[in-house]
């Protein structure tokens, strides 16, 4: 009998399994990395900062309202941006424009997440702060707009049929990161109960760098990850429109 030898790998094969391998182990340093960015942040947030001498141990939400508010923002844009290059590229370029659609919904999804921990947070703060849980503050009310454009968009992703579906999707896109800048700049243009801006706002606005580093921490935290929430639903959404296509094109052929 003459012994199993392991089948010989070409120079390409052996150049894709280092370079999956490499992917792996980026992808699991990042995980770690955002993992301990996250228990970090918590830390700075709870046991280093001092409490607001005003508020009390309630401004601490801070740490996470607002770096929350700020993620979700980003990941609206990368609706928008997938929402234009999917309309720009559906005709000339199908392939592509999947791949901006894959983008702009998942963008949508993980924006909401953290929107909708905005909209907990806030009042969280607020029942403390004016004893109220909510009121139609122009603040508020702007980002609860926001809310509502996004669950509509995932809602017509869901249960809308149809070729058109993901063109209309796109439209309702870029029409819901309008509201965005209206949010932002929203107790800049109005008088409204939600707190001045802490950052360019009036003359005096600001935060003691005890607080400022312990908030830029949990920034840098809750960026990371969004992002590698963002990156797994990516992947998924695309495997998804694979799986998608290949089940389009079997059933082509079995009508040829």
């Amino acid at each position: 009998m003459r012994p199993r030898t392991k089948p010989e790998l070409f120079p390409a094969q052996c150049a894709g399994i280092e370079s999956a391998e490499m992917k792996k182990a980026a992808i699991s340093l990042y995980v770690v990395v955002t993992i301990a960015l996250m228990v970090w942040g918590f830390y700075q947030a709870m046991y280093v900062a001092p409490s607001d001498a005003m508020q009390g141990e309630i401004s601490r939400i801070i740490y996470y309202h607002v770096p929350n508010a700020s993620v979700a923002f980003v990941f609206f844009a990368v609706n928008l941006i997938g929402s234009i290059g999917f309309l720009a590229a559906r005709r000339n370029n199908p392939d592509r424009a999947q791949l901006f659609d894959a983008w702009a919904l998942s963008g949508a999804e993980v924006g909401l997440i953290f929107c909708t921990v905005v909209l907990t947070t806030g009042p969280l703060w607020g029942r403390r702060a004016w004893g109220i849980w909510w009121t139609w503050d122009p603040r508020l009310t702007t980002t609860l707009v926001l809310w509502l454009i996004y669950v509509s968009y995932l809602l017509l992703r869901r249960f809308a049929a149809g070729t058109q579906m993901q063109t209309l999707a796109a439209v309702l896109g870029i029409f819901g990161a309008l509201d965005v800048p209206i949010v932002y700049m929203s107790n800049r243009w109005w008088r409204t109960q939600h707190p001045a801006p802490v950052f360019g706002g009036a003359p005096g606005s600001g935060m003691a760098a005890s607080m400022l580093h312990p908030f830029l921490w949990n920034m840098l935290a809750w960026f990371c990850w969004g992002v590698l929430v963002l990156g797994l639903r990516y992947r998924v959404e695309r495997k998804h429109q694979e799986n998608a296509a290949e089940e389009a094109r079997e059933a082509l052929e079995s009508r040829a």
